[in-house]
């Protein structure tokens, strides 16, 4: 049974920083697209940073270009998402997911998802 947990979520102050970090139970579940989508109340789950692990291609929707990066180890089957200059647009649950690729963009795209972790800038 594949899991991936979430942890490195919390409450801090615009301008501040977090990383998250995604582990999977499974070497095999992070060959392929390793994702982070975030998700406010009453709002659609949005695409937030992805990247292809054979490739190393990255993607981020274009309010956090410049500010977030994504990367993974992959000795520790982990994936990470590094959140500099946080605004409290940026808050929401964060979820990452794994999917096969090769496209990494959209939520139809993973096959696996955390439980998600919170992030609140205030």
């Amino acid at each position: 049974h594949v899991q991936l947990v979430e942890s490195g979520g919390g409450s801090v102050q615009a301008g501040e920083s977090l990383r998250l970090s995604c582990e999977a139970s499974d070497y095999t579940t992070t060959v392929g697209c390793m994702g982070w989508f975030r998700q406010d109340p009453e709002k659609e789950r949005e695409f937030v940073a992805a990247v292809h692990t054979l490739s190393d291609a990255t993607y981020f929707t274009d309010s956090v270009k410049g500010r977030f990066t994504i990367s993974t180890d992959p000795t520790k089957n982990t994936a990470y998402l590094e959140m500099r200059s946080l605004r409290p647009g940026d808050s929401g649950v964060y979820y990452c997911a794994a999917g096969p690729g090769p496209i990494c963009l959209g939520p139809d795209r993973y096959n696996y998802w955390g439980q998600g972790t919170q992030v609140t800038v205030s």
